[in-house]
Parts: C-alpha cells; structure tokens; sequence
C-alpha cells in the first residue's frame, strides 16, 4: 500500500511526487518550514494530502515549539498557521486543515491543560484527520461505485487517488470501490499538462494496483468520446463553491464541456471538506499561477524556447451545469446544487439525501435498516 504520508518521531515522511514514476524516495521533513515548502513545491499535492500535510505541520512545528508559556505557544502557533496559508491558495482544504487545527488548540487551553499535554493533543487531531480521510474516501467510493456501470470506461484527468490523498483516493477511490465490487472497470488516464500528474501518477498508482489503464493525451479525449468509447468522467476538486461549481486541475473545464456535448456523464468526487458555502460561484475562487517553468520544461528537458512569455493557471473552474453530480462521503448531491451542497454540508443522519438522489442510484433492499442505508 502507497504511504503518501505519514507521521514518524523524526518528522513527516512524504512520497516525494515530483520523482514518480521514475523512482520511489520517501524522505522526512523535519520542521514546519519543511513541510510547507514541500506543499508549494509540490512534493506533496492533491486537496485532501494537502489538508494533511498542513495540519501534520502544524503539530510539528507545535511540538517542537521553545516556548515557557500556553501564551508563547499560541503566538507560535498564529506564526506557522500564517506559513502554511501562503503555499497553495486554490485547495479550501489546507484553510480548512489550519482552521480545524486552531479550533484543536482553543480547546486544549479552555480545558486547563498543561503545555505538554497541548502539544499531545495537537499531535492527536493531526493524526485523527490522517484516519478520518482514509475513512471518508472509502466512504465515498461506496456511494460512487454505484454510479459506474459494469464493464465502464472511465475517463480521468489528474491524479486523484491515493496519491492524493491519505490513502485510497477521492475520483480514483470511486474506480477502486467499483473494482472491489467485481465490477469490470477500465480507465482513460489523461496525461495533465504541464505537470503530467495523470502520465506519473495516475497511471503509475492504477497499474500498482493492477486495473487497467491507458495513458492518453490531453487532446485525445474528445477523440474518443466522439468513438463511444467513454461512458462517464469523473474527477476531483480543489474547491467546491455553494452553486456547486468547481475548481479542479486545468484541463477540467475542457473535458466537462466536451462530456457535456457527447451525453457523457461527468462526476465529481471530493469530500464535504472541498465544499466551500462562504463562496457562491466559481467566479470566486482564487486560481494559483504557477512558474512557467513547468511549462517550458519537462523536468529538466527543455521543450520550449526559454524566453517565451508563459501563462500557467494550475486550475480552472468547471460551472455547476456541466456537472452531472457531486459524490461526497455524506452521499451524492444534485442539481440544485446550492440546496443538496449545503444539506450534505450541514446536514445529519442518512448521507443519501432525498433530494440527491435519482434514479441511476439503485434502490436499497426494503430488508435494510435505516443504519445500513446510512
């Protein structure tokens, strides 16, 4: 099983991204200004495994603090919250990460605890949001799985599997629950120019797992739709906002309206998380620039002429009438997105939400308690 990260004594151990296929490393990053950098630089990414990471920083660098005082900690504390927040501005998860962190350390204070047993406690939630997103992923495989027709072609962009992630995977979770599901699946991996996480690492990590996969270019999709040979799309997030539009890797938006004009179901599998109701559209969600370098260089191949001005968003937005539905770990929303979002967001009890659901979803055994429905 991939380890994308991990919490050791020494430090967080991470799968440096930026080596994959070629080779496998896993070094350990020993403060929070190393995680950090890790996040920007992209030795870590995906929404999810960047909650993570920021949150498993946060407790590092809480740990290691040289502070007298609960006072001095909190200042500390304030310090490398603000690191964190400027390594990736699009993905809501890392904000969401340093916020549920923060919230960690407001209790430990207001229960009178010792500095030692804070740091404990801060090092606990960092590793209980490590448990709870494997969790959460599976959870959302289960529901997604039921959307995937047996023998299905599916078509993928970026790499939203473990990779991504604590473990398992969000789009990529959904194609591993369907397989589980003795489910005959096959998948299109697009390549993602220009940092190539579909060639890398989509098609590394499926192929370690043995389902098939074929690697194709960006602009083979609409080939192959047009061929009948993609029977749904479905993809991660970077951020979700109230009307459910959604930020995903660039190249998203092409493949949402190309699926949109072949009748091709296109999904979106992210946690509630990614769900950010304090935006009402995409039109809000700040998009990262990225160092043209990465697209004038394939590693350290040059493959364009080195002076030519480069633009180099590392997301686009995909507007919420493209999206067939949205699968979460709370269950599977539908148009209108600003009601079934906002109920899976702040809603309790059953995850398959009435209005969410429809009839592509199969129906529950009448045998069934309402727990097992949940």
């Amino acid at each position: 099983m991939i380890k994308t990260i991990e919490w050791t004594d020494e430090g967080i151990r991470m799968i440096d991204q930026r080596k994959l296929p070629t080779e496998e490393v896993y070094p350990v990053f020993r403060t929070y200004q190393e995680v950090a950098r890790a996040i920007k630089d992209m030795v870590v990414r995906g929404a999810p495994a960047i909650g993570v990471a920021a949150a498993m920083g946060i407790a590092l660098g809480v740990r290691d603090a040289q502070v007298s005082t609960v006072e001095e900690l909190e200042r500390e504390l304030e310090r490398i919250c603000r690191v964190m927040e400027t390594t990736r501005p699009t993905a809501v998860n890392l904000f969401w990460a340093i916020e549920r962190m923060k919230r960690a350390f407001v209790r430990a204070r207001r229960d009178g605890l010792p500095l030692d047993e804070i740091k404990r406690r801060m090092i606990e939630e960092a590793q209980r949001m490590y448990e709870e997103d494997i969790q959460t992923n599976r959870q959302m495989g289960r529901y997604g799985a039921e959307l995937i027709p047996d023998a299905a072609t599916v078509l993928t962009h970026c790499n939203a599997g473990t990779l991504a992630t604590a473990g398992y995977g969000t789009a990529l979770g959904v194609i591993r629950a369907a397989v589980e599901q003795q489910k005959k699946v096959r998948v299109l991996a697009d390549e993602t120019r220009p940092f190539l996480q579909g060639a890398r690492l989509t098609a590394w990590e499926l192929m370690k797992d043995g389902i098939p996969v074929t690697l194709i270019s960006d602009n083979m999709a609409g080939y192959f739709m047009r061929q009948g040979k993609v029977d749904c799309v479905i993809v991660g997030a970077d951020r979700i906002a109230a009307n459910g539009d959604v930020a995903n890797k660039i190249g998203t938006y092409s493949l949402a309206v190309l699926a949109k004009e072949h009748h091709i179901p296109f999904y979106v599998a992210a946690p509630t998380s990614t769900i950010d109701l304090s935006l009402a559209s995409g039109d809000e969600i700040p998009i990262e620039e990225r160092s043209g370098d990465e697209v004038i260089r394939i590693r350290d191949q040059v493959i364009a002429p080195e002076d030519v001005e480069v633009a180099n968003p590392a997301f686009d937005v995909t507007p919420h009438r493209y999206i067939t539905a949205i699968i979460t770990e709370r269950g599977v929303a539908r148009p209108p997105y600003t009601e079934s979002l906002r109920a899976l967001v702040e809603g309790s009890g059953c995850a398959e939400l009435p209005s969410a659901r429809r009839a592509s979803a199969p129906r529950e055994r009448e045998d069934q308690s309402e727990e097992e429905r949940c």
